[in-house]
């Protein structure tokens, strides 16, 4: 069994999620894993990343890439809550480290502080926006709400037609809930119409605990305090979420292949052709793809911003040092050595590998516990996509058209 193959330095990228304004935000979302981690720095006055703290970043995180292309990913909390002048540091500083380097730049937003400058300073650079958006107008202010607890649906929708005016390059990132995965083919058609050609979805799996020491309530899988856990209400029900994806890909797989693109679906298709997925939840390891905190903390994951999961601080080590320390190796390879029986005997195993470790917290069916969550919906959604992606696969190899797809009727 392979063990370290997968973390070759001279191969393999590193990404890391920087926080400039840490877990500040503008909105209060009521299933934001984020807003809660200001608890792990109640001691500061404010969560700005400093202007040392992002130069030793730059230059760390440019030297520790052995490709030569290098992605730089913003994201908060709110990432516009930091002015321009702060991302006009950050192209400086990675023009003077870069030598060179082809360097891209993507950020995350709510989209509800975007205005002509900000687009107008996004095309200028080339930078991708990522759209946090839930899709409709209902779907999106159930639980996106701003801090008087109103819906940010109209100001999120103003910002993204100034993109569009500005002709910025945005995609869209949409949180699965129990509410709107019951609108699969609302949700799909909404973000077609207002121009959003990429789509990520992302199930919500949230543990609520009272008892961590840290006052953190959010869990991470088998984390201290579990033993009080419960399933945040929030949390998207496995079965639905299944028929959510499997309701898209019907559409897609029709109409729409080569003209929007769907971010499971290229994964899916990736695994299927024996290449990497593009995406860490499912590959068969992880731990390159780590986050930085605005004071140069980093943690194995974003989704494991736990004192538990800390890995260093960007002031005392390279991210080279921490990313390849043994502790995060372990952490990486943990992902492949504790999964159940279930899973290494499934026949989707190369697709899925366990999908995300955060969300492992049910038992398998013999009672072994580290189940995903979601594996019953992932298991449905791999077994109705299967031929079609097998079909695609095989265009690939003949050097044709995936999109010939759509012309195969099963």
């Amino acid at each position: 069994m392979k063990k370290t193959a997968l973390f070759n330095p001279l191969s393999m990228p590193t990404y890391v999620m920087a926080k400039p304004i840490g877990s500040s935000c503008n909105l209060n979302c009521s299933y934001c894993y984020y807003l809660e981690k200001e608890k792990l720095y109640e001691n500061r006055k404010n969560l700005q990343m400093s202007d040392e703290t992002l130069e030793k970043y730059i230059e760390s995180y440019i030297q520790a890439q052995p490709v030569p292309e290098v992605l730089f990913t913003w994201h908060g909390g709110e990432t516009l809550l930091r002015d321009i002048s702060f991302y006009r540091k950050a192209i400086a500083l990675q023009k003077k480290y870069g030598r060179g380097r082809k360097i891209d730049n993507s950020i995350q937003t709510n989209g509800t502080l975007l205005n002509d400058d900000w687009c107008k300073f996004f095309k200028d650079n080339n930078f991708l926006v990522g759209i946090s958006i839930d899709g409709p107008e209902h779907c999106h202010d159930i639980y996106r709400k701003n801090k008087g607890g109103k819906g940010t649906f109209r100001q999120v929708m103003k910002g993204i037609e100034l993109l569009q005016k500005h002709q910025v390059e945005f995609n869209t990132l949409s949180v699965i809930n129990n509410y709107n995965v019951d609108f699969p083919l609302e949700i799909y058609n909404f973000f077609k119409e207002i121009g959003s050609t990429y789509m990520q979805f992302s199930p919500i799996v949230e543990k609520i605990s009272k008892s961590r020491p840290d006052g953190l309530h959010l869990l991470p899988p088998d984390g201290i305090g579990s033993e009080d856990a419960l399933v945040a209400p929030w949390t998207v029900d496995a079965k639905k979420f299944g028929q959510f994806y499997i309701s898209i890909f019907d559409e897609w797989v029709k109409k729409d292949v080569g003209k929007y693109y769907v971010q499971l679906f290229d994964a899916a298709l990736a695994g299927t052709v024996g290449q990497m997925p593009g995406v860490c939840i499912f590959g068969e390891t992880c731990g390159h793809a780590t986050v930085m905190e605005f004071n140069g903390d980093m943690y194995a994951c974003d989704h494991y911003v736990f004192p538990e999961y800390k890995i260093g601080n960007i002031k005392t080590h390279t991210i080279y040092e921490m990313v390849f320390s043994p502790k995060q190796l372990r952490f990486g390879a943990d992902k492949r050595d504790t999964l159940p029986t279930q899973c290494r005997e499934c026949e989707f195993l190369k697709l899925c590998h366990g999908e995300c470790p955060k969300n492992r917290i049910i038992k398998t069916k013999t009672g072994e516990p580290g189940l995903n969550y979601l594996c019953e919906g992932y298991y449905a959604f791999w077994k109705h996509s299967q031929p079609y992606m097998e079909f695609m696969a095989n265009e690939l190899f003949y050097k044709r058209p995936p999109a010939n797809v759509m012309n195969l009727r099963l």
